[in-house]
Order: structure tokens, then sequence, then C-alpha cells
């Protein structure tokens, strides 16, 4: 998340290929509209969508770390990355239409669509590509968001082809290049309000609300709607009123309690997308209180996963078990699942000679629904085992200013958890400039560099299951639980994503039943 790196998704921010279920009253699904013709996309109307955010957190550039999910879904609905999350595979077309690899998967060819252009009319050219992955490149997290292409690596062959030279083999690229590769206008200077590419140009915006129509010449094809309004608001259950009381058709990523809230009202739909959010405590392994592998295990076996799921998301998740990656294909399901063992734990700690007498903090934010309660139970799960723990929730600008990356604990979140390898080379290779737990551990990285340079599907599967038994072991990361995604929806709203992450804020082909 799911940097933005961080802000992609984070936004709950990723992109599975996961089913979707549309439920009623007391969960039980909807049953289909009466009149068959209902059943046909019907082209035209306006559709109200809440997203949250806040004023002081606002980011209008599409290459910026863009924290809200207003500004998340504003930025995805009016720019084009060159890939999206796909449901039949976690990599599908957007802008480019087609990539190739050298045979070394060293290098990567990417055709842009023949027909697409920007808002304003201009086609869009190799150079308009190059110029935005370059200007992605040079921003302060562009390494993480491009993972081992230097901007020199990135060149254009002819008007229509872009060419990206990877470090070192990765047959991983394509989805890389799905995550806030989007695209500007060469030599753009004031990106606010530039034209994109996308399904929808932006007609106004305002404080986190903006007023986007439907761009009849988009290159994907049919657009339905002929106008999306977002309007931002600052807590899920403001969103979750005004979804109630028909102020708005969608509530975004609105979250599990609001989910509960909906349940009995039979013209909410509750759109339910399993393994969508990660919600990790980090903790830091270069240095400090947990730098010990011991004191790492023992604060994971202190965790009681399955009251974790049930108060913090109401039910609404699934226990994981400290392997991000969840959706992913390959995910290894026969590591042994961790449970709470506090005489192990406590063993742990009196072997890494783990100071009990001191108190630490674990710091957060409220930017997600559960992220700081989780904070909050973590903690007083882990008193059973001794260790003191206080949570200190941190303003969202500060704490990724300054917290994130760098307090020896503290809560993130991912909403891009289709792919173990994703994480192993954003977020826990050593060379990964978003080192979240500051780990680094050279059996790892051989282990994600053999994974990524291989594309063979026989020799692929045992490299990807000692990367997370490598990770299950021995990295900074707690994964006690994966949210469900949730939006609720007004009865008349069709056509919505079915994936998670990234996925969710797809809406070219929502359209509006009578």
């Amino acid at each position: 998340m799911t940097p933005s790196g961080r802000a992609i998704l984070r936004l709950a921010a990723a992109t599975l290929t996961v089913g979707l279920a549309l439920t009623g009253c007391g969960g039980a699904e909807k049953p289909a509209p009466a009149d068959p013709a209902e059943q046909k996309p019907r082209a035209g109307g306006t559709l109200r969508v809440g997203a949250l955010g806040k004023v002081a957190a606002i980011s209008r550039d599409p290459h910026g770390v863009l924290s809200n999910e207003s500004d998340f879904l504003i930025t995805s609905l009016v720019y084009d990355a060159l890939t999206v999350p796909g449901e039949q595979a976690n990599v599908a077309p957007r802008l480019a239409t087609e990539w190739k690899p050298s045979e070394d998967l060293t290098t990567w060819r990417f055709t842009i669509a023949d027909n697409a252009t920007f808002h304003d009319g201009t086609p869009v050219t190799s150079d308009d590509v190059v110029w935005s992955l370059k200007r992605l490149r040079d921003t302060p997290s562009g390494a993480s968001r491009l993972p081992g292409v230097d901007s020199a690596g990135i060149s254009a062959d002819g008007p229509k082809t872009v060419v990206l030279k990877s470090n070192y083999a990765n047959s991983e690229l394509p989805l890389l290049a799905r995550l806030m590769t989007f695209v500007l206008k060469k030599g753009t200077t004031t990106v606010e309000g530039s034209p994109g590419t996308g399904p929808f140009r932006l007609e106004s915006y305002q404080n986190g609300n903006a007023v986007l129509k439907r761009n009849p010449k988009w290159h994907g094809g049919d657009v339905y709607l002929d106008t999306v309004e977002v309007r931002m608001f600052e807590s899920p259950q403001a969103l979750t009123n005004a979804l109630i009381s028909g102020q708005v058709d969608l509530a975004s990523n609105v979250g599990a309690v609001a989910a509960r809230v909906a349940e009995r009202n039979k013209n909410v739909q509750i759109v339910r997308r399993p393994n969508d959010t990660s919600m990790p405590i980090v903790m830091r392994a270069a240095d400090g209180p947990f730098a010990d592998p011991k004191v790492r295990e023992a604060l994971k076996l202190a965790v009681d996963r399955e009251a974790m799921v049930n108060q913090v998301l109401s039910g609404y998740g699934t226990v994981a078990n400290d392997v991000l990656g969840t959706g992913d294909q390959h995910y290894d399901t026969s590591l042994p699942q961790r449970k709470r063992d506090l005489e192990r734990a406590k063993q742990l700690l009196s072997e890494a000679k783990f100071d009990t007498s001191k108190t630490y903090d674990l710091v957060t934010t409220e930017d997600i629904p559960g992220l700081a309660e989780s904070a909050t139970l973590f903690a007083t799960q882990v008193r059973d085992a001794g260790v003191n723990i206080k949570v200190v929730k941190q303003e969202s600008g500060q704490f990724w200013e300054k917290t994130w990356l760098n307090a020896p604990l503290y809560t993130t979140y991912w909403g891009t958890n289709d792919s173990v390898v994703f994480f192993a080379g954003k977020t826990m290779n050593s060379e990964a400039k978003h080192n979240e737990a500051a780990w680094r551990d050279p059996e790892f990285d051989a282990a994600y560099k053999a994974a990524v340079s291989t594309t063979d599907e026989a020799a692929r599967k045992p490299l990807l299951a000692q990367l997370q038994k490598i990770e299950y072991e021995r990295s900074g990361y707690l994964l006690w639980g994966m949210a469900d995604g949730v939006d609720l929806a007004a009865a008349q709203v069709r056509g919505l994503p079915k994936l998670g992450g990234y996925g969710r804020v797809q809406l070219e082909r929502v359209w509006l039943a009578s």
C-alpha cells in the first residue's frame, strides 16, 4: 500500500484477483433485479462517491504521496498507469497494451496504446511516458516505485515503445509498473489540473472534492457514467451516514465497522474483498530493542490473532501468518500457523535479555479504519508476556515524514497483497529504499533475486517458498491478520470492481440501474 508506494497502496492503496461478494441484510446476497434489461449496462448518470481524507494531507501530484483515499481515487480516474491489476492475472494492460522482456529479463519493451490521447486531444507518445517515468523515478521514493530501474535506464524506441532496463533480471517489472506510473504530458510544470489519459477528466476540484466527466475518447473502451462526483469525508462514521442517508451512492473503502452498521439495511450493498488490506506491526531489525530475532519472534507469539481479527476487524478479515502477499497464488499455506504461546514468548525474551522494566512506544495513525485500534489491542495482549507498550497516535503528516522507516516499533498498512515478491522487492530486500523494518538478510536477498530472475513456474515455486520461509522466520513484520476491503453501495449501483487494493478504484465500468 498498500509508500506510494506508500500511498498506493496503502490505500488500502493494491490489487487482489479475488471474488467480490455483494451482500445485503444479514450478509445475504442481493437477488438479481427482476427486469432482465437492468442486467445490461446503461449509459449515463452521476455516481456520487464518498472517500476518506483530510484537508491537511491533500496532494494533487500523481507522483507524490497520495495518503488520502480521495486523492488516490481522483488521480487513478484521471491518469492512466502503464498496467493495472487484472481479474485473471495480477497484471493487465492499461496505457500499455503489451510488454515483452529480453531473454535475460533485464530489458522490457512496453507498447503504448495506438489510440491513447490526453484529455486535450494530444496523442500520447513514448516521449510523454519516458518523461513521466523519469519524473517518478526522481522523486524521493522513486527507487522504491521502480526498483532496479535507474532514470538512465528509461528510454523511448520510436513513438509508441518505452524501454525499461533493470539492473538485474526481473520477471516482475510489469507488476511494478502498475503502481504510480501515471502519465503526464512531457514538460508539465503545473500538475494540478493537468490533462491525463484516463477514463474521466477533471472538471473541478476544491479541498478534496472533485467533479469528473466521462472521457468519450478513452483508449480503454466504453465508459458508462457521465459524471463521477468525489466527496471527501474525514471519518468512516460520517461517510457511512452519508451513504445510508442517500447523500452518496458509494462509500469507498469504509471499513469493517461501517459494514456492521449497514448489515441490517436492505437498501445497501456490502462489498467485501478478502485479503484486501494488511496492517502489520513493524519491528526495527537493524538496531534498538527489537534487533534480536528472538525478541521479534516473542512478540509474534504473544499475539492472539483470532481476537485481533474479531475485535479490530469485526470479523471482516482472516488470520495471517507474518508473510505479506496473502493473495498471491504462490502464497505458502504449508508454513505452520503461528498461534499464541505466552510461555515460549517469555522464554525467548529471557534468552534475549530483553528489558521488561521499560515501556516501549508503538507509534500509529488513524489513516485507515482499524489501524489505531490494532495497536491498542496489540499493546494489551503483549502485556501478558511481560512487555509494556505505550500507544502513541500521530497525525498522518508527522508519521510518514518522521516515524515511518525510522521508529523502533510502529504500524504500517498496505493494500497491495496479491504478490509476495512485490513486498520482497519494495520493503524487505536490503537494497529497497523503503525497507520498513531496516531488515537486511543476505539469504533473503539471494532468494529474491533468484525468484524474480526466472519465469519458469516449476523452478519458481520452490524459490518463492524459500523466500517466504525466511520472511516467516526472521523478518521484522508481525502480520496478525488481513482485513477485508469493504465498500458500501446504494442498490442501483452496478458493475462495481471485483478487485481489492488499487483495482477497487477502476470505476470505468460502473453503471447505474434506473
